[in-house]
């Protein structure tokens, strides 16, 4: 297998590329100078934006990041569907003083522009959610330098994924926070999933390409398990929600070990896509009857979810959350890739003391 991508860090720990101001240019470059991989979050953001932010990353740390694109969506979602939604949410805006957000405010992320960006000044990875880029597109990045990775959940995708042409998979397990980059969104199947180590299992016996895995993973030992399940490195994301250097909220990272939450579901309240965030009062509230409709959910619930930031409510936030989170450490993000690869030492030393084929039963 090739090692074009951990020969980039030296730890086998990425940071996951958190949409809506968590990735900041500072939390990814105390990852990379720690010996992980820094991502920044394109997502939600102008193609200018992303250009500054990999401009201030770059003054931050000379070491290899990435950069995470939302792939353009279908135009499948039902109109009707999406306006019985937004009826539904009168309440919530009146509650927060605020309008609704417009529904038609772009489908594709600014996925053009933020790409002529990234051939224009290449950066060593780039990763993609909610689908596989063109093959065009691929081979354009690989001639600029550019490592490329897509996220899958499943085998299939998986094995789409490589036709395609990509340098890698982001194997994404059910138990991830945030959103799930099915490849299609698909109401049917919107609330079930793999969890990581089933799923790993599939895709290192159906694709040949490098695995990161991604989902629920917040400790060491959980690293080591992923590496001898196939992958060739972890990818954290509520791990360093809570990074002192990280742009969530602050009552988002509180919220990771509140007491008051105590769970998570699969939700498309807050966008209109399967997405794992705490329960709260407009999950629970909104969440049975959310439109399988992204992004049109997401312009919608947009007013609404910062101006229930901005009140300090986080009843009305989308707290998204790993099922991990109860074990979310709130350190620098350096001293938890520290901490991380010291915990990845114990647990490889550990494996290392039981005879091959010896379940350390006597």
């Amino acid at each position: 297998m090739s090692s074009a991508l951990t020969d980039l860090f030296p730890h086998p720990i990425v940071q996951a590329p958190m949409a809506g101001g968590v990735s900041v240019p500072r939390l990814a470059a105390a990852v990379c100078e720690a010996g992980g991989l820094g991502f920044l979050a394109a997502g939600y953001k102008t193609a200018d934006g992303v250009y500054q932010e990999i401009k201030q990353l770059r003054s931050l740390t000379a070491r290899p990041f990435g950069v995470n694109l939302f792939m353009p969506q279908p135009d499948s979602a039902e109109t009707g569907a999406v306006e019985v939604y937004a009826h539904q949410l009168a309440g919530e805006a009146a509650w927060y003083e605020t309008e609704l957000g417009d529904p038609d405010s772009g489908r594709d992320d600014g996925y053009d522009a933020k790409l002529a960006v990234l051939l224009d000044n290449p950066v060593p990875v780039v990763s993609f959610h909610f689908g596989i880029p063109s093959g065009e597109v691929l081979e354009a990045l690989r001639r600029a330098g550019t490592f490329t990775l897509v996220t899958a959940t499943t085998a299939e995708e998986a094995l789409a994924v490589q036709r395609a042409g990509a340098d890698g998979v982001i194997v994404q397990g059910v138990e991830a926070g945030g959103h799930q980059g099915t490849h299609r969104d698909n109401p049917e199947t919107g609330g079930s999933g793999i969890g990581l180590l089933a799923l790993l299992a599939q895709v290192r016996e159906s694709v040949a390409l490098p695995l990161v895995a991604a989902g629920g993973i917040m400790r060491g030992g959980q690293i080591a398990a992923a590496l001898a399940a196939g992958a060739s490195a972890a990818q954290l994301g509520t791990a360093f929600l809570v990074a002192s250097e990280s742009g969530a909220h602050a009552v988002h990272k509180r919220a990771m070990t509140d007491p008051l939450f105590t769970r998570t579901e699969l939700t498309r309240a807050f966008s209109g896509r399967p997405a794992r965030g705490l329960v709260n009062r407009f999950l629970r509230e909104h969440g049975p009857y959310a439109p399988a409709a992204y992004p049109e959910v997401h312009h919608l619930t947009a007013p609404l979810r910062k101006a229930a930031a901005q009140a300090g409510d986080a009843q009305g936030m989308a707290l998204w959350a790993g099922q991990g989170h109860r074990l979310a450490r709130e350190l620098p993000a350096g001293r938890l890739v520290e901490i991380l690869m010291s915990e990845l030492a114990t647990a490889r030393t550990a494996l290392s003391a039981f005879p091959a084929g010896d379940g350390g039963l006597s």
